[in-house]
């Protein structure tokens, strides 16, 4: 197929094949570090070697005599920062160190070998202090998050659980994990004395300058940020981390000069964020019919003293299922710890991992079948609020997941099923995201002699981008898509909100949308050479009416060597109702990837954190494990057909994320179903399923 081929196939609703496929699998689409820039210098960074206290002498000499050297920057001749509130990106205000691994320095030298080896001749003197980056449900400075609410309560938990006739009380955990996006992060920066200059990748150029511009206390319109394609984020990429501050200050000690730096594998475990570790405490009381009357979810989660970024696990929990009774807590623990940021769906992922055991358990309490057990506990309301939620189907992919997966011929009984040494059981597990919707986006359309260019500074991080939102601008301007040139990922080009919390595509649309509409009433279908139109997202009437949420169910068929204790999943499903689909080969490209990634979530994902020093010690791709083509078995994604008016003018909800959440939990309750084995923490480890271990 021809790329005129894929253009005129663009309507919404059709598989267009990415139109971004070629140039990338040729290497002529550039990501941040490829950027052609003249007479460029490279940077290395310098890291602390311990978890807490001071660097009282970092020696530079031999650094600055070393071949190539440029310049060394340290805390005694950093560039001054506007405001240094943001603990994480004020970086070099002192030597005073709250993590492994946080930046001390940085060589900046005429070739990468140059600057590495000259950052590694920088010798550092220390005062240490005792450190602290154990998280324990007990620790004495948990507290409540500075942002989300810390306790919720409805009715009388206490008295419903302690009357209910059945009662489900059992304790889960969740490890830290990594992003660990293909393309490592990287920027160019490059000041002119007027101009700064940034080729970055990152998951939202525009987001990322307003963050960057009060720091640097430089107007946002002297700084420009270009990121037309991005090699995954998986929200690590959402918001600029210290590397991106670290080369920003280079460049600015540096004038006239390129700088460019891409972080190391191994440097990106204490630097670029992750997902913090969470405890569980989940309760569900219930009748002997399996209606939840007392939900009790409580969750403690690792931060850092540097910032605070809670990893909300009691999310879910809020909207998922009936109960008049219920009391939710989170808390959060600052250690001397790197800083946490955003993994694909923070809080739900962790949060659907206990409350989807739990109710695994409790239907194996009451000797109702799973999916029984959580359809009778739907709820067509919000149980927070009150509020109707928007569509809510989860009973529909329930059903329609048992049908295809054939739940219908499972023995419910555990270790029922084996094949030769193999124990083979099925779990399932419910799905949810919040639908929703930024405003601020702005798109414009001019006609120009080779069609209708559409420019919206969104970012394609891998999602396909390029090619939906190139659907939606010809489906809105009544024309083949070959007429449509989209342009993104360049502050150059209006406002756009970041390509986060599954709300890109939803919220880019409603501006391209507008614009379309303004651009026909304005210039007709026959418009002159130069005629254009603005339109702009605005904030969703809805949000303040109902409850907006995404809805979908996981299955999963494992099999557990019964000497070995060894896991494998021979087969997932994961059925969803997520609005209108606007490119059905994408979306199943996201959902799949969402389910992969919630494999590794429970079979092998873990970043082991050493008490003793801090650091993360299996910080590179062999010893923290992803899942690779021999784990990843037959998966199916499927969706309701459907749209949804209260999502927006598209009718379509965000999908990045509903793919993880649940998928863990599925594979959990299939290894119980398989082995009798409750596994609570994750992930599932060999050992766990041993005999007599």
């Amino acid at each position: 197929m021809t790329m005129a081929d894929r253009l005129q196939t663009s309507a919404v609703g059709t598989g267009t094949v990415r139109l971004d496929g070629p140039d990338k699998v040729r290497g002529l689409a550039p990501y941040a570090y490829e950027h052609p820039v003249d007479d460029p210098v490279f940077l290395s960074p310098v890291q602390a070697e311990i978890a807490r206290g001071r660097a009282v002498d970092i020696d530079t000499s031999a650094a600055e005599a070393s071949a190539g050297v440029v310049h060394v920057l340290t805390p005694t001749n950093a560039p001054e920062l506007a405001d240094t509130e943001d603990g994480e990106l004020a970086i070099l205000r002192s030597n005073e160190i709250g993590f492994r691994g946080q930046y001390l320095g940085a060589v900046i030298a005429e070739t990468p070998e140059q600057a590495r080896h000259a950052a590694e001749l920088i010798t550092v003197s220390y005062v240490q202090d005792d450190h602290d980056v154990e998280l324990r449900e007990d620790h004495p400075g948990a507290r409540e998050p500075e942002s989300g609410p810390g306790e919720i309560t409805v009715g009388d938990f206490g008295a419903a659980f302690a009357e209910a006739e059945i009662r489900i009380d059992a304790r889960y955990s969740t490890p830290m994990e990594h992003n660990n996006p293909m393309e490592p992060h990287t920027t160019i920066a490059r000041w002119d004395g007027s101009t700064l200059t940034l080729w970055a990748s990152t998951q939202g150029v525009h987001p990322a300058r307003s963050t960057l511009a009060p720091i640097l206390g430089i107007d946002p319109d002297r700084i420009r940020i270009i990121s037309p394609h991005v090699g995954g984020g998986f929200g690590s990429k959402g918001v600029p981390h210290a590397d991106m501050m670290l080369t920003v200050l280079a460049a600015l000690a540096l004038p006239e000069r390129a700088v460019k730096h891409a972080v190391t594998r191994q440097q990106m475990f204490s630097i670029t964020g992750y997902r913090a570790p969470t405890l569980q405490h989940v309760r569900l009381g219930a009748r002997s019919d399996g209606t939840i009357t007392a939900l009790g979810f409580d969750a403690v989660a690792m931060s850092s003293q540097t910032k605070e970024f809670p990893e909300l696990a009691i999310k879910p929990a809020r909207i998922m299922y009936s109960g008049d009774n219920r009391r939710l807590t989170q808390r959060v623990v600052p250690l001397d710890v790197p800083v946490p940021s955003w993994m694909r769906a923070p809080g739900e992922t962790p949060g659907m991992v206990g409350l989807e055991i739990a109710m695994d358990e409790l239907a194996e309490a009451t000797g109702i079948d799973p999916i029984e057990l959580r359809i009778r506990n739907d709820t067509p309301t919000d149980p927070e609020t009150g509020r109707s939620f928007n569509r809510r189907r989860l009973a529909d992919c329930l059903r329609l997941g048992a049908e295809r997966f054939e739940w219908g011929e499972r023995n419910p009984e555990p270790r029922s099923r084996c094949r030769g040494e193999w124990l083979i059981g099925t779990g399932v597990a419910s799905a949810t995201y919040p639908a929703n919707r930024q405003a601020g986006s702005v798109a414009r359309i001019r006609f120009t002699k080779d069609g209708y260019e559409v420019a919206i500074g969104a970012a394609d991080i891998g999602t396909g981008t390029w090619t939906a939102l190139t659907q939606v601008a010809a489906d809105a301007l009544e024309v083949p898509g070959a007429e449509v040139r989209l342009r993104i990922g360049d502050t150059d080009l209006p406002n756009a909100t970041v390509a986060g919390g599954s709300t890109g595509l939803a919220s880019w649309s409603a501006a391209v949308l507008t614009a379309a509409q303004t651009f026909r009433s304005l210039h007709g279908h026959d418009p002159e050479i130069g005629a254009e139109a603005e339109g702009k997202a605005e904030e969703n009437p809805a949000a303040e009416t109902h409850s907006l949420h995404s809805f979908g169910a996981h299955f999963a068929e494992v099999r557990v060597h019964e000497a070995t204790g060894e896991i494998r999943v021979n087969r997932m499903l994961g059925v969803f109702s997520a609005g209108r689909i606007v490119n059905p080969r994408t979306a199943r490209s996201q959902f799949v990837g969402g389910m992969t990634m919630g494999l590794g979530m429970a079979l092998m994902e873990i970043s082991e954190l050493d008490p003793r020093f801090g650091h993360v010690v299996n910080h590179d791709l062999a010893e923290y494990h992803v899942p690779t083509n021999a784990d990843v078995p037959a998966i199916e994604a499927t969706w309701l057909d459907e749209e949804d008016p209260l999502a927006g003018p598209l009718g379509a909800r965000g999908i990045g994320e509903i793919g993880i959440v649940g998928a863990a939990a599925a594979i959990a309750n299939a290894a119980h179903h398989a082995t009798g084995v409750r596994c609570r923490d994750l992930p599932l480890l060999a050992d766990a399923f041993l005999p007599n271990t």
